[in-house]
């Protein structure tokens, strides 16, 4: 199984479980796919783009699930980062867990496998 990970607002996800898909968030939108991080790429991804910022989930997911519509495409540095071009199914979601905030205000991010 390819795992990614997806940070998202707990709230956002709620509603996502409820409707069975995930749409994307606002930055999401914004670009056309939902944006996904690999295990060695989610905690810079958290820094970046979520520092400080408190109620989130760490979604994982299993990526062979998500077919044709997931691509590798360079961002940060010229990494590869995988993005979904379409929605995300619920049932593709292996794993929520919460990211709770250091004193530090850094993300607590449970052990991770590749």
């Amino acid at each position: 199984m390819a795992r990614l990970y997806k940070i998202v607002a707990a709230s956002h996800w709620q509603a996502a479980a409820h409707d069975g898909v995930f749409r994307g968030s606002a930055a999401d939108l914004r670009d056309g796919f939902i944006h996904f991080s690999t295990a060695a790429q989610v905690e810079a991804t958290a820094a970046k783009h979520f520092a400080g910022q408190a109620g989130l989930v760490l979604l994982t997911v299993d990526g062979a699930r998500l077919g044709a519509a997931l691509k590798w495409e360079p961002s940060r540095g010229g990494a590869l980062f995988p993005h979904l071009y379409g929605e995300l199914d619920v049932k593709a979601v292996t794993k929520v867990e919460s990211l709770p905030l250091s004193a530090a205000g850094r993300h607590i991010f449970p052990p991770l496998a590749e």
